[in-house]
C-alpha cells in the first residue's frame, strides 16, 4: 500500500519550513544567541547562503514528504481526526528521529547545551507547523 499524499500539502509545508528559519534565527529572536554558541560568522555575501538554502529546501522536502506519509498511514491505522494524527505523528518523528539525533551528536560534540536546546525547539516548530500544514489540507490531492 502506498499511502495518499496531497503533493500541495508538502509544498506547502516545505515553504514553511524556511519561514519559520526565517524568524527563529533572525538576529532580534534567537539569530544572535545561535551565532555565538554556534560559532558562526556570517560572511554577509548573499551568495553564501545559496547553497545552504537549496539544501534546506531539498531536505525541508523530504521531510514533510515523510511526515504526509507517515500522517497518512496513522490515519489508516487510527482513524479520527487526520488532523491530530498529523499533529501526533510529527511530535513522535520528532522525538525519535530529530530530537533524538541531535542530541546524541551534540553530547559527543560536546556542544552547549543551550545550543542543542534550542535547534531541537526549533525542530519541533517547524514539525508542529508543517503537521499542521499537512493536516489541514488532508489527504488526497486531487
Amino acid at each position: 500500500m502506498i499511502p495518499e499524499i496531497n503533493f500541495w500539502a508538502v509544498l506547502v509545508a516545505t515553504l514553511s519550513t524556511m519561514v519559520v528559519g526565517s524568524i527563529w534565527y533572525t538576529p532580534k529572536v534567537f539569530g544572535n544567541y545561535w551565532m555565538r554558541v554556534a560559532k558562526v560568522s556570517p560572511s554577509g555575501e548573499a551568495k553564501d547562503a545559496v547553497k545552504p538554502i537549496l539544501i534546506t529546501l531539498v531536505v525541508s522536502f523530504i521531510s514533510a514528504w515523510v511526515l504526509a506519509g507517515a500522517a497518512a498511514i496513522a490515519q489508516e491505522f487510527y482513524g479520527g481526526s487526520f488532523l491530530w494524527n498529523t499533529i501526533l505523528t510529527a511530535v513522535i518523528l520528532w522525538a525519535g528521529f530529530t530530537a533524538a539525533r541531535f542530541i546524541t551528536h551534540d553530547a559527543f560534540e560536546g556542544r552547549p547545551a543551550g545550543l542543542t536546546v534550542l535547534n531541537c525547539a526549533h525542530e519541533l516548530v517547524t514539525y508542529l507547523i508543517m503537521a499542521l500544514i499537512i493536516g489541514l489540507f488532508g489527504i488526497s490531492a486531487a
